[in-house]
């Protein structure tokens, strides 16, 4: 039974692999002049391969729970033997992150690479698939230099629309809609956040741990706890990414709220406050929290609650109150996020309901699989994407 494979990223190379592996002649096309460009800069660099918390809860999109077949069907544990038979050194955070030990992305590149050409696949690379149909019980694809191959399962692995600069386009959807399938609309996740720009450009490079809220109104539409980047357009970092879907997603006039001391409830803050007012009263208002926040963040949270020059100890109550509602509730107005380009993920893809989880097949055409971002599946950030690359690949190139 021949297979090919239209896609060589982290799904495209595990779906190959394995149905080279269960015996069948495969074919893996690859649009870059190389395979797993995308891989390289996940993790910055340093290929966050996946998380040992790995469960639906993570992940997202119309049908949350698509997922769970193929995430148990072949499991953390499963990837990482996998890995460890070809060769791969790993090592496991706290936090359930797991990275190569070399700390390197292109370790694991150079695991799944050997293990392409150790194995009986046909890789093509510089690839790029123009046209796919079915005629038949087989399938005809053809590239953009005019060149055709055939098969009798096809396995679609082309990725999302996030990362074009290492590899992002629209290819997979286009080529699905021409066998009759549909996708939800698309956007940018894993992203960081477009705001108000005059507070977070003074705070550019800037770290903070923080407590975030994302706001519609009064309505909290997601929230999420980790280290903050500011930068000259708005805000990035960890706890910023995993909440970025919803920044994307939830519409107009929103808005992000850092709780800058997530420890300290408002009394602690007030408190703490009238302690330094009372240690330090000559100094100016605008070094009120020096020894808490970063400097310049602490300048600016002072300066955004009113107060810069005046001395501490001509602060009243009533003021500290409004200095330790801005700690723990610093707002910026949402504009938008960042695009695709700079996104590590796309949040919504091809309809799931147009596939069986069981297998990856889809219910529409037989003999047609989809795997990896190109379905309307996004995890959260921590390398839950690429377990998802790895379940979900390695359960199509079963081709049950």
């Amino acid at each position: 039974m021949k297979v090919l494979v239209i896609g060589g990223g982290a799904a495209g190379m595990m779906a190959a692999l394995t149905a080279a592996e269960n015996g069948h002649p495969v074919t893996l096309l690859e649009r870059q002049a190389r395979v797993g460009r995308k891989l390289l800069a996940t993790g910055n660099g340093r290929c966050n391969l996946t998380n040992r918390h790995a469960a639906p809860a993570h992940y997202h999109g119309q049908t949350p729970d698509f997922c769970r077949f193929a995430l148990e069907a072949f499991s953390v544990q499963d990837t990482l033997d996998w890995f460890a038979r070809r060769g791969l050194v790993t090592t496991t955070e706290d936090s359930g992150r797991v990275y190569p030990f070399s700390n390197m992305a292109g370790s694991v590149l150079d695991v799944l690479r050997f293990a392409l050409e150790d194995s009986a696949v046909d890789l093509r690379t510089g690839c790029v698939v123009t046209a796919l149909k079915k005629k038949g019980n087989s399938f005809s694809v053809r590239t953009e230099t005019g060149e055709d191959f055939d098969a009798d399962r096809v396995i679609l692995a082309a990725g999302g629309a996030a990362g074009g600069k290492v590899g992002g386009v629209m290819d997979g959807y286009q080529l699905a809609k021409g066998l009759g399938h549909h996708r939800t609309a698309l956007y940018p996740s894993l992203v960081q956040l477009k705001t108000d720009p005059t507070y977070p450009r003074a705070l550019k490079g800037v770290k903070a741990e923080a407590a975030v809220t994302i706001c519609r109104g009064g309505d909290v539409l997601a929230q999420n706890r980790g280290e903050v980047l500011f930068t000259e357009y708005g805000v990035s970092g960890p706890a910023i990414f995993d909440l970025s879907r919803s920044a994307a997603t939830g519409g107009a006039d929103l808005t992000v709220a850092l709780d800058l001391l997530p420890d300290w409830d408002d009394e602690a803050v007030l408190a703490w406050l009238h302690r330094r007012q009372a240690a330090a009263p000559g100094r100016e208002a605008g070094t009120l929290l020096t020894g808490a926040l970063h400097s310049r963040l602490g300048q600016m949270v002072c300066k955004a609650a009113g107060f810069t020059n005046q001395p501490i100890a001509s602060l009243s109550t009533d003021d500290l109150h409004r200095i330790a509602a801005r700690v723990k509730g610093f707002s910026l107005p949402i504009t938008g996020v960042c695009g695709f380009d700079q996104a590590q993920v796309t949040a919504g893809g091809l309809r799931c309901d147009e596939f069986d989880p069981r297998t990856m097949e889809s219910r529409l055409v037989s003999g047609f699989y989809a795997c990896g971002e190109v379905l309307d599946v996004d995890g959260d950030c921590g390398g839950y994407n690429l377990q998802w690359a790895w379940s979900s690949g390695h359960l199509a190139g079963l081709l049950r």
